[in-house]
């Protein structure tokens, strides 16, 4: 059985999954999906980390991915994927998905949310530490801090004026986010920003800095309230 299908299969049945991997068997499946998830990691070492990751899924679930005839889920992971495969889809999940939601903390995955995470992950962002290093503020309780791999704080680039080498927040995007609940939903204000608008006919994003700054603040507001 391919051992990505097996991760994959966890992913969407993480509802079921969740509350029962704890412990030493949780941090230890965080392990091996650090190395199946690795850039540069050979796919000989990724395979290996994933092989283990399914074993363990498959001990300690049996009646899900176990190799009896009354596990839940095994005979259908069979025909899912050629067995060399290493980026099957199980129902729209991934692999990946299952290390967003064990190691990442949060739930945007699947056929629907997995894009739009993917999509919000590509987008020029920081690092908290290095926004530092640029004399920004990343403890701004209004700014917009994206979970990217590892749970690693993303805040998109959007959001703040550079000058000269320093990075200050822009006094629009903190008052558009608090409108948005940024605090609450990262990835929906994130979404908000980086998606075509069809009040304003663009990426709200893309009319930072050209004067249109209260144009910005009302739609939002006006979003808000609507909603």
């Amino acid at each position: 059985m391919n051992p990505y299908v097996v991760l994959a299969a966890a992913a969407a049945a993480w509802d079921r999954v969740a509350a029962r991997l704890t412990g030493p068997p949780r941090a230890r499946a965080a392990e091996l999906l650090a190395v199946v998830r690795r850039r540069g990691a050979a796919e000989t070492e990724r395979r290996e980390a994933a092989e283990r990751a399914a074993e363990l899924l498959r001990e300690r679930f049996p009646e899900e991915f176990g190799g009896g005839p009354d596990a839940r889920l095994a005979g259908g992971l069979l025909d899912v994927a050629a067995d060399t495969d290493p980026h099957p889809a199980y129902r729209g999940f991934s692999a990946e998905d299952f290390a967003v939601l064990l190691m990442d903390g949060h739930r945007m995955v699947g056929p629907v949310l997995g894009p739009v995470r993917e999509r919000l992950l590509a987008e020029p962002a920081w690092d908290a530490d290095v926004l530092a290093r640029q004399g920004g503020d990343p403890e701004l309780p209004a700014l917009i801090r994206l979970p990217g791999e590892g749970g690693r704080r993303r805040l998109p680039r959007f959001q703040f004026d550079l000058d000269g080498d320093e990075a200050a927040a822009r006094p629009v995007v903190l008052e558009v986010n608090a409108y948005l609940a940024a605090d609450r939903d990262p990835w929906g204000a994130a979404d908000w920003w980086l998606s075509d608008n069809a009040w304003l006919g663009t990426r709200p994003a893309r009319l930072l800095g050209a004067g249109n700054d209260r144009q910005l603040a009302d739609t939002a507001r006006l979003l808000m309230e609507e909603g």
